[in-house]
């Protein structure tokens, strides 16, 4: 038996130490799986701890098949769980701020009580939207202002659905910018 298999079955068996020198010895290997992930090297440190947490968790049921091997997988699938939770969060931001510019929109038109700060609010958001860039300006106005949806506004542009998306994005990012400083 080697010295990394009696490290392991110690630190398994409660020894903090062996546990440690075990971390001393792969946490350079680790950081920089994770770093290959994420960009940030303060999430990928971050990240890393999370590994480390992981293997002393699972140790118990570590096979002696491969401890660099099996760290090495531990920390991919880490790297790669934070990444999705990057994306849900990104696309949630995207979706949320395609509410908010829904819900100024109706706010702007259907408020019978307000109808004349609605129209002047409207009338403002139509303006704020004239002042964009065309390639921005034309996938709001028929996306918000007639009803289209992405597939059909891609086909009359001759352009990728995503692209749409993304001018959408980029758009509704300039028009809350103007909206807030009050343009």
């Amino acid at each position: 038996m080697n010295s990394e298999d009696t490290l392991i079955k110690q630190a398994v068996n409660g020894n903090e130490a062996a546990f440690e020198e075990l971390v001393e010895k792969y946490k350079a290997y680790v950081f920089a799986i994770v770093l290959n992930f994420v960009s940030d090297r303060h999430q990928a440190e971050n990240i890393a701890q999370e590994v480390f947490l992981q293997i002393y968790l699972s140790l118990p049921g570590y096979r002696f098949e491969g401890f660099k091997t099996w760290i090495g997988r531990i920390a991919v699938h880490k790297a790669i769980d934070w990444k999705r939770k990057q994306q849900r969060v990104t696309a949630n931001e995207r979706l949320a701020d395609v509410e908010n510019l829904n819900e100024a929109i109706v706010d702007c038109s259907l408020m019978p009580e307000d109808e004349v700060i609605g129209k002047d609010q409207m009338d403002r958001l139509r303006l704020m939207c004239d002042e964009l860039p065309d390639k921005y300006r034309v996938v709001v106005e028929k996306h918000y202002f007639h009803d289209k949806s992405y597939q059909k506004i891609a086909r009359e542009e001759g352009i990728a659905v995503k692209t749409v998306e993304s001018r959408l994005y980029r758009a509704r990012q300039m028009l809350k910018k103007q909206w807030k400083e009050g343009i």
